[in-house]
């Protein structure tokens, strides 16, 4: 009788993704309704072998089964969990700071646990800042980066296209820099900065090995006056410079996992399988363009 992971893993096998510099990875919030189990059995057996996992799922597996379970799932599937979701509001002063970093503590010990080396925190505050908050916002993120330095974690600034503190990728990499913290890095997002205030040429800013991972979407054919945190199309259906990007992105040492988050009920409901052997069959063409596969 085959193994539970031959009888997974057989049927992908043709379509198994290529090794080589940023393979696709599927973050779990793309299939938000599947939970941990079946979001990662749909995304091996489309060919999937990276994954950004999210505490809401690994929590909720763990409580059931457990943490070695959770981690002998990702084993049998053949899949790494390269990456998880983590903490809002840990750079910027706010009166929820003291929650946050609380959160952080709980989840850092649980994502270690789990293998994972780091964790995306998305900077999203929508209210009014001034300039003296950026260099309270250096402490701040240093004493993240305290807590999860003795799991070995490194906390990823995300900025956010709609973030009145952090919502552009020069001042996530300015903020990163003065914080001069080994566990506090930047990461890139596709569709925020596409969908907001960067610039194209804000990449050349870029030092290389700078950027510590990347989520990888579309910004979707409408006004940007009705783009939101959920209107991301899977690559290839809207209209970013995705290949340019990623040759930029290369030309400065990412050779990481491209991890695709998406937010659209009809995806975040569907079968996780169809969902990712959609977004492989779109995605990879991008990926030919811009000399990755």
């Amino acid at each position: 009788m085959l193994s539970r992971r031959t009888a997974l893993l057989s049927s992908s096998a043709a379509l198994a993704a290529r090794s080589g510099p940023m393979p696709l990875c599927l973050h779990q919030t793309t299939s938000a309704a599947a939970g941990y189990r079946r979001s990662l059995e749909g995304y091996a057996k489309a060919g999937i072998r990276y994954v950004e996992v999210i505490p809401p799922h690994v929590e909720e597996f763990v409580r059931k089964d457990g943490m070695p379970a959770a981690k002998r799932l990702l084993s049998d599937l053949g899949l790494k969990a390269v990456s998880s979701g983590g903490v809002r509001g840990l750079a910027e002063p706010s009166p929820g700071r003291a929650k946050a970093l609380e959160e952080l503590k709980s989840r850092v010990e649980m994502i270690a646990a789990l293998g994972v080396d780091r964790m995306v925190c998305p900077c999203g505050p929508t209210e009014k800042f001034a300039l003296d908050d950026y260099k309270r916002a250096e402490d701040n993120l240093r004493d993240a980066g305290e807590i999860v330095k003795p799991y070995g974690i490194v906390a990823m600034l995300e900025f956010m296209r709609g973030s009145s503190f952090v919502g552009t990728l020069p001042t996530s990499l300015n903020l990163t820099r003065a914080t001069a913290h080994p566990n506090i890095k930047s990461m890139f997002d596709c569709y925020h900065f596409w969908a907001g205030l960067s610039k194209f040429e804000d990449l050349e800013m870029i030092r290389p090995g700078e950027i510590h991972h990347v989520h990888f979407q579309d910004v979707p054919k409408i006004p940007r006056e009705l783009l939101d945190n959920g209107t991301r199309d899977i690559p290839g259906d809207g209209v970013s410079p995705l290949a340019r990007i990623l040759q930029a992105l290369k030309k400065k040492g990412y050779t990481g996992p491209l991890s695709v988050e998406l937010f659209y009920p009809h995806l975040q409901k569907g079968d996780p399988y169809e969902v990712a052997t959609e977004i492989r069959r779109k995605s990879e063409p991008i990926l030919r363009q811009a000399g990755l596969l």
